[in-house]
């Protein structure tokens, strides 16, 4: 008789299909859950760079590398056109006010000023013959007055004479009337004669100021040519520094044409290039500094050029406000500190490379353990060599990454180990 088996359980069954089954859902969650997951990076402590956000005083400046220059290069040109007779200064040759840079020599000139001079001469032979003229004319006109004052006083006394005879019948009455009218155009010529001599004294001494005018204006005018003759010798218009001299020997030049550059060396400057970005915030008066050997100078902006270079920069000139440093000299470079604007209180961080990864949008903070840094956005506003202002996205006293930033790829998030 046969025995009938109890048949298994399906469970039982079937398993070892269910043991997969098992498996594979677990799998399938744990490769869900891991890409559900943030991303994450370890990371040693040691290699990166943690740092506090605070609240402190913010100083928008820049640093920038500077070139000594001279307060001032003056161009020399020549006074006057000419041959290069000679080169007395040397490059870098220090000169004096008046010193001698160069002679020319021009027979052109020298031919003109003679021809000059000989007229010269004979106008003033020709002003003095007239003053010799009107001088003999104003003599004649003063003998005839003294004359014709002279025959007035005559006639006036044989007037008189003859006015006491025909009181005692002497003489008639027709030569007491002859006498008289003599006697009243005497009168009269003598008071033309003085009237004459009056205008002819005003005009002699109006054509004499005219003359000794025309006079003065030739002889200026001769010294004017004479003025070029010492033009041939070009000079140096202030003391310092002989920087160029652009002629030679028999080289022809004209007038106007710059011929050297003398440099300025009393007092310096300093010269620097800044990024395009800031050509908006630069004006005159900008305080900077620089410090050498432990020792701050100050100085300040003088010199905007508003020209935008090839290389995306714009110059600037800057000037010492009271003390330079012993040692300065043309060429030298400096370390600048120039300053955009007041102190004031900000949100700040330090500088890191974080913000060439991020552009400043986003940085890792650190949660409250300190262990795991998270991505969060942040807004980075003004910044300075050492600072960055965040003005959203973070508070003072918390902690972020701000080294490191290369290495961590995509990761949302980055676990610190010791």
């Amino acid at each position: 008789m046969d025995i009938q088996l109890k048949k298994k359980p399906w469970y039982r069954r079937h398993k070892y299909y269910l043991a997969g089954g098992v498996l594979f859902l677990v799998f399938v969650g744990y490769v869900v859950r891991l890409a559900l997951a943030p991303q994450q990076y370890r990371v040693s402590r040691q290699d990166v760079r943690v740092a506090r956000v605070e609240r402190a005083p913010f100083l928008e400046y820049i640093d920038a590398n500077g070139t000594v220059a001279p307060i001032l290069t003056i161009k020399v040109n020549a006074g006057e056109g000419g041959n290069v007779a000679r080169v007395v200064g040397g490059e870098g040759n220090l000169l004096r006010q008046g010193d001698t840079i160069l002679v020319l020599e021009n027979t052109e000139l020298l031919r003109d000023i003679a021809e000059q001079d000989d007229e010269l001469q004979r106008q003033l032979m020709t002003y003095r013959e007239q003053e010799i003229e009107m001088q003999q004319k104003s003599i004649n006109l003063q003998q005839q007055a003294l004359e014709n004052e002279y025959e007035l006083r005559r006639l006036g006394k044989e007037y008189a004479q003859n006015q006491e005879e025909y009181g005692m019948d002497i003489i008639s009455k027709a030569q007491l009337e002859l006498s008289a009218e003599e006697y009243e155009h005497k009168v009269r010529v003598a008071a033309l004669q003085r009237e004459s001599l009056r205008q002819d004294s005003a005009a002699t001494a109006l054509r004499r100021r005219l003359i000794r005018a025309d006079m003065s204006r030739e002889q200026r005018k001769f010294e004017r040519a004479r003025d070029r003759l010492d033009r041939l010798v070009v000079t140096a218009p202030m003391a310092g520094q002989l920087s160029y001299v652009g002629v030679t020997p028999g080289q022809k030049i004209a007038a106007g044409e710059s011929v050297a550059e003398i440099k300025v060396l009393d007092r310096y400057k300093v010269q620097t290039a800044i990024s395009e970005f800031y050509i908006d915030r630069f004006t005159t008066g900008l305080p900077a500094s620089l410090t050498y050997r432990d020792r701050k100078y100050a100085l300040h902006v003088t010199k905007v050029v508003p020209e935008v270079t090839e290389g995306g920069t714009f110059a600037v000139d800057l000037v010492f406000d009271g003390e330079v440093p012993d040692n300065v000299r043309v060429g030298k470079s400096l370390r600048l500190q120039i300053e955009l604007g007041q102190p004031e209180a900000a949100v700040v961080i330090p500088r890191g490379d974080f913000y060439a990864t991020t552009g400043g949008r986003w940085i890792y903070k650190l949660d409250a353990a300190g262990d795991k840094a998270v991505k969060v956005p942040v807004t980075i506003g003004r910044q300075n060599p050492q600072q960055y202002e965040v003005v959203e996205g973070l508070r003072p006293g918390d902690q972020v990454l701000v080294t490191g930033y290369a290495r961590f790829g995509d990761a949302e998030e980055v676990l610190l180990a010791e």
